[in-house]
């Protein structure tokens, strides 16, 4: 569940990309280290808080626990911000649409392919998500210019994709159906941040305001979808619901202040390095604590998709013009994401 982005990467599957100018830098808190590895953590263990969730809740209702608990964070920062929501009806209109591209829809469908894969699948197949920005960049973004290196990266992060899934032997052991979910959820990710990037770049309102809004549409979303889905929960279990919890208060409200505190801090380019540490938790954490079972395709592939991902979102000489602008300029990613964060 991936990291914040610059415009020219896509963001965290964890959190809300939403695009906003730098702040200026402020006072020190916490070392950029410890936030560093603290959201890593968080976004990667949201796939275990996931997996969790729904053991006792039907899919729809974790990313609806997810969404309103993130939502409720962001909205208590900003009243102690003295912050206000957006204002314009044009703003909200490409909030709900942002919010299903970004939010509903990609948390979804994540929770649905987690009833029959592991999240170490899961956290693979959130990875792609920079490959399909790219791929989608260069239909919809026509300022992108791709670089030989940018294409080998694309090529080389679907080989990995490949691995991961034993192409070799026929796919065998992994679930089409829930794989087929993770990675449209991927997808839709990279759709998200193509749609923010196009019509929230200029609205003059702050990241947090806007990605408040859009957690809030969001969740308003899933509580009219949720009970269309399915029947409302019978019982509260209390681990599933302290996993939804932590899902949304953690790792997509929380860890979206911790993201945009390391973007201020440190920049967009080291900040989007937790998108590749994502993973690694998340088999970690799905192997250690959920005992699911892990296959040298596994790893290796992802080192393959993380490397292809890397790749193509690494800049030529046409980019080192556009610099200064991109350096100005945040798209912060899951909930999990986006994931996740969120990212995820």
């Amino acid at each position: 569940m991936s990291t914040v982005a610059t415009p020219k990467q896509p963001p965290s599957p964890t959190l809300p990309p939403t695009v906003t100018t730098a702040t200026r830098p402020g006072r020190r808190g916490l070392d950029w280290r410890i936030k560093f590895a603290v959201l890593s953590v968080v976004w990667g263990f949201s796939f275990v808080f996931i997996k969790l969730g729904t053991d006792g809740f039907a899919p729809p209702y974790v990313s609806f626990g997810r969404m309103f608990f993130g939502a409720a964070v962001l909205l208590a920062a900003l009243v102690i911000k003295r912050q206000r929501l957006p204002r314009s009806p044009r703003t909200w209109a490409h909030l709900f649409v942002a919010a299903f591209l970004c939010n509903a829809f990609p948390f979804t469908l994540f929770a649905y392919a987690e009833l029959t894969i592991p999240t170490t699948l899961a956290g693979v197949c959130n990875a792609t998500t920079p490959l399909w920005g790219m791929v989608l960049s260069l239909v919809a973004l026509s300022e992108d210019r791709p670089t030989r290196r940018r294409f080998a990266g694309l090529g080389l992060g679907f080989i990995g994709v490949l691995v991961v899934l034993g192409a070799w032997q026929g796919f065998s052991g992994q679930d089409p159906k829930g794989t087929a979910m993770a990675l449209v959820a991927s997808v839709s990710y990279a759709l998200g941040w193509i749609y923010v990037r196009r019509t929230l770049s200029g609205t003059g309102d702050g990241h947090l305001a806007l990605s408040g809004g859009q957690l809030l549409v969001g969740a308003v979303q899933l509580g009219v979808a949720a009970p269309l889905l399915s029947p409302l929960p019978s019982t509260l279990p209390a681990v599933p619901l302290l996993a939804i919890f932590a899902l949304g208060a953690l790792g997509t409200g929380l860890a979206f202040l911790l993201q945009y505190g390391l973007v201020a801090e440190v920049g967009p380019t080291t900040a989007t390095m937790t998108t590749y540490l994502i993973p690694v938790v998340a088999t970690a954490a799905g192997v250690t604590l959920l005992g699911e079972e892990l296959t040298w395709n596994t790893p290796v592939g992802a080192l393959i998709v993380l490397a292809g991902a890397a790749l193509t979102q690494s800049k030529g000489r046409s980019g080192k013009g556009r610099s200064s602008q991109t350096s100005r300029t945040v798209a912060a990613g899951d909930a999990t994401r986006g994931n996740g964060a969120a990212q995820s």
